[in-house]
């Protein structure tokens, strides 16, 4: 608001003429010389003079309470707007996009519970999205450190997820034969007679599971050597088993790019073109990159890039049981069968305090927090697509890539998961 200033004129002083002067004629050669007021006149102009200029400093006066109670009415008003702003911040965009917009309270959700989640992730400097979906509604969304609604980032290993759907596309469309298959059927190139005859008894069913018997990269030492190089079909042979196929869960960056390999053998295609074709253009969704391997291989185990709203399509997609729409783009049984848990334990011990029992099923995470069993994908740096059946709900957050694998990045994806497990647990 500007703030005009009183005019001057208002401020002159008025000058008190003697009665006598109003009659004169100043033409008159005779001009009589003005008198002295006397004692009792000039005491009444005093008077009058100060009464004046009393009424004028009070009206200024006035004018002045004024203009500070409109400014701070303003300022109340706009305090009052600007906390309503700040919690109405996460309430989705309309866009045409094929997501029906609605309100927590409407789908039954207290807004307050939001309003707690969106406070604590706007404390993070890593975090990119937080999205929740509830009854098929996209209730909540807020983008955070400079990021928007059409930004795309890297996955990670939420791509093995996708991985995991792939194959239950290819199994219907009769691309595989069955899950009792075994990974060298794909690998011609390799001298499996030389090798561990362990590794000619892997099935796709335990590449999926993560019990191929081949190492947890992270734990036993092969991570480094793994992803210096961009062609990793050698490590079928190079890496040694570290437990009997299909005895123990060993989480493997190696074995689920493999199985990307295989599902673009077995369909005699690409994987993006083949994720395209028969999974991203039902949804609507696109990537605007997909690493490659130096072979022309497209990563099977992570880093496609996808905005926040097409990782939570994705993730509608397995609470729906496969189905978009009408279509039916997963078959129900590959879904049910994926979000089953195979190993019910995967780490030594608790590594969360607010998501227990970590558990891992067809590519797919699985947890437990407060009274609440559920399904996940999860990539590194806080990567999620929470699946929560119970609460018909779908949780996406998108975080910062971490390109190491330090306690430092751990703990920045380890806020995250124990952001999102808090609010599960709290519903």
């Amino acid at each position: 608001m500007n703030v005009h200033s009183v005019s001057s004129a208002e401020n002159e002083i008025p000058i008190l003429i003697n009665p006598a002067l109003r009659t004169t004629n100043f033409l008159s050669s005779e001009e009589p010389r003005p008198k002295r007021l006397n004692k009792p006149c000039a005491k009444l102009t005093s008077n009058m003079f100060a009464n004046h200029r009393k009424k004028r400093k009070g009206l200024i006066f006035m004018r002045f309470l004024m203009i500070i109670s409109v400014i701070l009415a303003m300022l109340i008003a706009h305090g009052c707007s600007t906390n309503t702003e700040e919690s109405e911040s996460y309430q989705p965009v309309a866009l045409n996009d094929g997501w029906p917009i609605s309100t927590p309270e409407e789908q039954g959700l207290d807004s307050r519970k939001l309003d707690e989640i969106y406070e604590d992730a706007q404390r993070f400097d890593h975090i990119y999205s937080l999205i929740i979906v509830r009854n098929g509604f996209l209730i909540a969304e807020k983008y955070f450190n400079g990021q928007g609604i059409f930004d795309a980032h890297s996955t990670a290993s939420v791509t093995k997820s996708i991985t995991s759907a792939l194959t239950g596309i290819a199994l219907r469309e009769n691309h595989l034969t069955g899950l009792d298959q075994k990974m060298m059927e794909f690998f011609p190139e390799i001298g499996w007679q030389t090798l561990d005859p362990r590794k000619s008894d892997i099935t796709i069913q335990q590449i999926l599971q993560m019990r191929s018997g081949y190492p947890w990269e992270e734990f036993d030492g092969y991570l480094a050597t793994l992803f210096s190089s961009s062609n990793w079909i050698p490590f079928i042979e190079q890496f040694p088993l570290m437990n009997d196929p299909g005895t123990e869960f060993g989480y493997s960056n190696f074995t689920a790019h493999m199985m990307g390999i295989i599902v673009a053998r077995a369909a005699n295609t690409s994987l993006r073109s083949f994720c395209q074709t028969y999974l991203f253009d039902h949804l609507g969704v696109t990537t605007p990159y997909w690493p490659v391997d130096s072979l022309g291989y497209y990563y099977g185990s992570g880093d496609v890039y996808l905005t926040p709203r097409n990782m939570a399509k994705f993730g509608q997609l397995f609470l729906d049981n496969g189905v978009f729409g009408t279509v039916q783009i997963i078959p129900s049984e590959w879904v049910s069968e994926s979000l089953q848990i195979f190993s019910p334990s995967t780490y030594p011990g608790e590594i969360l305090t607010n998501i227990h029992q970590l558990g891992y099923g067809y590519m797919w995470w699985s947890g437990v927090s407060g009274n609440h069993q559920y399904n996940f994908a999860w990539g590194h740096g806080g990567q999620l697509i929470m699946v929560i059946q119970d609460l018909n709900m779908v949780i996406v957050t998108s975080a910062a890539p971490q390109s190491i694998f330090d306690n430092a990045a751990w703990q920045k994806e380890k806020a995250i998961m124990e952001l999102v497990g808090e609010f599960i647990s709290r519903i």
